[in-house]
């Protein structure tokens, strides 16, 4: 029972991880970052950008920053570029402003006496009269959407196996501590190790189709074939590690109340500095202290098809693994001799 209602919930957030994907994380993020609107009643911008939106007052243009706080406004009625946006942070202000001026300017119009031009936002093919220092670069073939599709499904399955899967193994080895299966194995005329490795194999199962059909689901089929074996293996050491951690919870602790607290522990210290530190403007120096920072990076990585850490990352969570089995398998025996 204990086990059927564990499937129950992955199936549940399987799906509900693809219906918020697919009907509006990837809606929400096809909307423009920073919406950018002109008021230049006098037309003295002649070459500006088709991602500018005119408008015909100050009070349109207003009305439009109110709308959206993120939003740029372009103020050129006076003859003089004058930008407008609500304040953020220094960062976010600085690239805001960048992007409009970018936006404002043909490739032929830039030159090395405008330093407040970028040309990140231009056209592919508007780079052959620009100075060699305004030359962009690619660093990926994903279309916006791919991206958007590809980090958040990483940051989903991640997050169900560190915080939600974990979770779930807990529960059921509580329970079945609970009703004596440990008991009951320990009389039973097989080895020890059984029990443990049944665990594991199970979970890690069950945590591979999960990471497949989540990829497979939001990702697409077409992009998921070539990611799909780094994106496996990566999820393989995040699900061993999380098992063999839920799994001594279970065996040290004596009842799910205090599980509570490790978990907290677990969803605080490990996966939240490690969202906060790969995923936003929050940096911490320590960071690549953290273990659950290198296995979220490495799981990242694969979904992007770029080449992850060296064999000492490799060889280091082959490590974690073998060390947590030893352990979790002394307690597990500690646990069998006081059943009995």
């Amino acid at each position: 029972m204990a086990s059927g209602k564990f499937f129950l919930m992955w199936a549940a957030f399987l799906i509900l991880y693809t219906l918020y994907v697919n009907l509006g994380y990837v809606k929400f993020m096809k909307q423009e970052i920073y919406p950018v609107y002109l008021y230049d009643p006098a037309g003295t911008q002649k070459s500006v950008s088709l991602l500018v939106h005119p408008v015909s007052s100050k009070e349109e243009l207003d009305a439009a920053l109110l709308d959206n706080s993120s939003s740029v406004g372009i103020d050129a009625s006076t003859g003089e570029i004058r930008l407008v946006f609500y304040r953020g942070t220094e960062e976010t202000d600085r690239h805001r402003a960048d992007y409009a001026f970018s936006l404002l300017h043909s490739p032929e119009e830039l030159s090395e006496d405008s330093p407040e031009n970028r040309v990140e936002n231009l056209p592919e093919d508007s780079s052959e009269n620009l100075p060699e220092k305004y030359l962009t670069q690619i660093v990926g073939t994903n279309t916006p959407e791919q991206k958007a599709r590809k980090e958040i499904t990483c940051e989903l399955l991640f997050f169900e196996i560190a915080a939600v899967g974990f979770l779930g193994i807990a529960a059921v080895l509580f329970k079945e501590k609970s009703m004596g299966v440990i008991r009951i194995h320990a009389a039973l005329p097989i080895g020890k190790n059984m029990f443990l490795m049944s665990k594991l194999v199970i979970f890690l199962v069950s945590d591979l189709v999960f990471a497949l059909l989540l990829t497979l689901l939001n990702v697409g089929f077409a992009d998921a074939g070539a990611i799909l074996p780094g994106v496996l293996l990566q999820t393989m050491f995040l699900s061993l590690i999380m098992a063999l951690l839920g799994i001594a919870c279970a065996l040290l602790l004596k009842d799910f109340r205090q599980f509570t607290l490790a978990y907290l522990l677990i969803a605080v210290f490990a996966a939240t500095p490690v969202f906060l530190s790969a995923n936003t403007a929050i940096k911490m120096d320590w960071i690549h202290l953290h273990p659950f920072y290198h296995i979220y990076m490495g799981l990242k990585n694969a979904y992007f098809g770029t080449p992850g850490a060296g064999p000492f990352y490799y060889l280091g969570c082959l490590l974690v693994i073998i060390l947590l089995f030893f352990g979790v398998r002394h307690v597990f025996f500690r646990e069998m001799e006081k059943e009995g």
